[in-house]
């Protein structure tokens, strides 16, 4: 009797001992943010991209207003941001411009993935570039200009 009560207890501290694996909340815990590079073949930018190129070739200014930062830049000289980008585009002809940069693919330069890629590395580069960001967990189309 005396050893089924020692080996009970003994079982008890042995179990409680254990611990057990908890759900995490998903809310709270974030793992560490990789680097801006390591998210190029992200699933997520991935879906971005190609619902951005989507979007440049209908012409679909709703969703592309979503898809933007709300001070987008469009022009360096004079400086121009936020309204009036759409209609600027038109003006000057720019939607197939556009659409060709966005199909050459990313390369990242600071805090933005930029396209063409050579306007990352090469730092004479000149002509039209488009640069697409995180903010607040989710991706933007924060410029698209030339010099």
């Amino acid at each position: 009797m005396i050893l089924r009560v020692l080996l009970c207890v003994s079982l008890g501290f042995w179990l409680g001992a254990c611990s057990t694996p908890k759900k995490k909340d998903a809310n709270k815990i974030k793992p560490p943010s990789p680097e801006l590079a390591d998210l190029v073949n992200d699933p997520d930018f991935q879906a971005f991209v190609s619902r951005l190129q989507k979007a440049v070739t209908a012409h679909d200014v709703n969703t592309l207003a979503d898809m933007m930062t709300p001070n987008f830049g469009y022009r360096l000289d004079p400086v121009g941001e936020g309204d009036g980008v759409f209609k600027y585009w038109d003006d000057e002809l720019l939607w197939p411009q556009l659409q060709a940069v966005l199909s050459r693919g990313f390369a990242v330069k600071g805090n933005y993935f930029v396209a063409p890629p050579e306007f990352a590395t090469d730092p004479n580069f000149h002509g039209y570039r488009a640069g697409i960001t995180p903010v607040n967990g989710t991706w933007k189309f924060a410029y698209f200009v030339t010099e």
